[in-house]
């Protein structure tokens, strides 16, 4: 039995407006157990919660990226939105409120490349963190040129349930978020990706889970991602750990049974 899980990704997002249905069906056929669709503005954490009630196969992840990075993003055209203003203490309300019907918390985290305001950054995501402990959810993180701080900031936290989404810190990280019992979710661009690679060699199976962002990060140069694509991220992993792929499928269900059951 085929058991994949994809952990994070945005089928929110624009690339997958004219044929949703049929990636969705791509994924179950591939054996697709669970969707995680992350939000990460208002816009986004509607359709989030709309998605997972239109397909049995999605859950949704609900979250607030750092304002200025997605603002910067939008911008420049790299996500397609129609805007980002809106009161952030609403938002969490908003999320708390929903808490029952959401799998965790995020998208959230600090973005310092596309963004470059700090300290509000850092109130924002310590809003979450607390948030995230409220509710009892795990918390879905983004760290980008800001993975020394994020860690800091999450081993201030009571929280216990933590997962790293493409986290690109170095080694000594690494080994302090593994210590904590947090968890990796390895993009399926761990096919040619060294970083993650290593990663994957260094971190114990057992704080492993698989992920898309899909539509970014294909295994296929030049080809949108989808979910369907997870299974290329668990041959690697396979490879990597000189381990069955129904052995690695097994284990990296039980990992997410366990972190959002």
């Amino acid at each position: 039995m085929t058991l994949l899980i994809d952990v994070h990704c945005h089928l929110d997002h624009r690339d997958f407006e004219k044929d949703l249905d049929e990636v969705v069906r791509r994924a179950e056929f591939a054996g697709l157990k669970v969707i995680i669709t992350a939000g990460i503005n208002l816009e986004t954490n509607r359709l989030s919660l709309e998605l997972a009630r239109r397909f049995s196969v999605v859950k949704s992840a609900l979250g607030i990226y750092p304002i200025d990075a997605l603002q910067n993003e939008i911008g420049a055209h790299q996500y397609p939105l129609q805007g980002n203003e809106f009161n952030i203490d609403e938002e969490l309300d908003f999320i708390a409120k929903n808490s029952g019907k959401i799998i965790a918390v995020g998208e959230a985290g600090l973005d310092y490349e596309s963004g470059n305001n700090k300290v509000e950054q850092k109130e924002l995501f310590q809003k979450i963190i607390g948030l995230a402990e409220h509710v009892c959810k795990p918390l879905i993180v983004h760290s980008r040129k800001a993975e020394q701080d994020v860690v800091e900031m999450l081993e201030s936290s009571r929280l216990k349930k933590v997962v790293m989404h493409c986290f690109s810190g170095g080694k000594s990280l690494v080994k302090r978020i593994a210590q904590k019992g947090w968890h990796f979710s390895v993009p399926t661009n761990v096919v040619r990706s060294e970083q993650f690679q290593s990663m994957v060699r260094n971190v114990d199976i057992s704080r492993l889970l698989t992920e898309t962002d899909a539509p970014y990060l294909s295994p296929f140069k030049g080809q949108r991602n989808e979910p369907a694509f997870v299974i290329e991220a668990v041959r690697k992993i396979a490879e990597l750990k000189n381990m069955q792929q129904q052995e690695v499928e097994n284990i990296l269900f039980m990992n997410y049974e366990k972190l959002f059951l």
